[in-house]
C-alpha cells in the first residue's frame, strides 16, 4: 500500500520546485505591477501633493456622477468600509483620500477599459475627517466627499 502522506509530500515538492525555477528565471516576477506603484503619492503629506503625484494635477471638480458610501460614524478607525460608485464614461482610476490622515492617499485603483466604476474596500482613518473619492475619467478629475466621524476607542459615543 502506498503511503498517501508521502505522495502528497512528493507532489508538493515537485510543485514548489517548479515555482522556484520559474521565479529564478524571471517568469513569475510582477515587474509591471511593481513599476506602476505610485510611491510618491502614498508618501505625500497633503491632499494636493498626493493628487499631483498620482494624476499630475489636484484640480478635481465636484460631480454628482461620483458617489461615496461610507458610515457617518466609524466605530473602528482601522477598518472603515468605503464604497465608490461612478457613472462617468472612460474611467481610468479611482482613489480614496482621507483629508486628515498623515498620508492622505488611502487607496488607488487603476481600472481597465470597459470596467464598471465601483470600488468596495476598507480604509484606516486617524481621526474624524472628510473622505474624498476621486475619479479620473477622460483625463479629468472628479470628486465627492463625505465626513466620517471616528469614535475614540470604538465605544460609539
Amino acid at each position: 500500500m502506498i503511503n498517501m502522506k508521502r505522495r502528497t509530500f512528493l507532489k508538493g515538492s515537485v510543485a514548489a520546485s517548479a515555482v522556484s525555477a520559474a521565479v529564478g528565471v524571471g517568469l513569475l516576477t510582477p515587474r509591471a505591477v511593481l513599476a506602476a506603484w505610485p510611491t510618491n503619492a502614498f508618501k505625500a503629506t497633503s491632499v494636493d501633493a498626493a493628487l499631483d503625484a498620482l494624476d499630475g494635477t489636484h484640480a478635481a471638480a465636484n460631480s454628482d456622477k461620483v458617489q461615496i458610501d461610507a458610515p457617518d460614524l466609524g466605530e473602528n478607525s482601522a477598518v472603515v468600509p468605503v464604497k465608490i460608485y461612478s457613472q462617468l464614461d472612460n474611467i481610468e482610476s479611482m482613489s480614496i483620500i482621507v483629508e486628515k490622515n498623515v498620508n492622505p492617499l488611502a487607496a488607488s485603483f487603476v481600472l481597465g477599459p470597459g470596467v464598471e466604476g465601483f470600488i468596495n474596500t476598507r480604509i484606516k482613518m486617524a481621526k474624524t475627517s472628510n473622505v474624498i473619492a476621486v475619479v479620473k475619467a477622460g483625463g479629468k478629475l472628479y470628486s465627492a466627499k463625505k465626513e466620517v466621524k471616528i469614535t475614540i476607542g470604538g465605544c460609539g459615543g
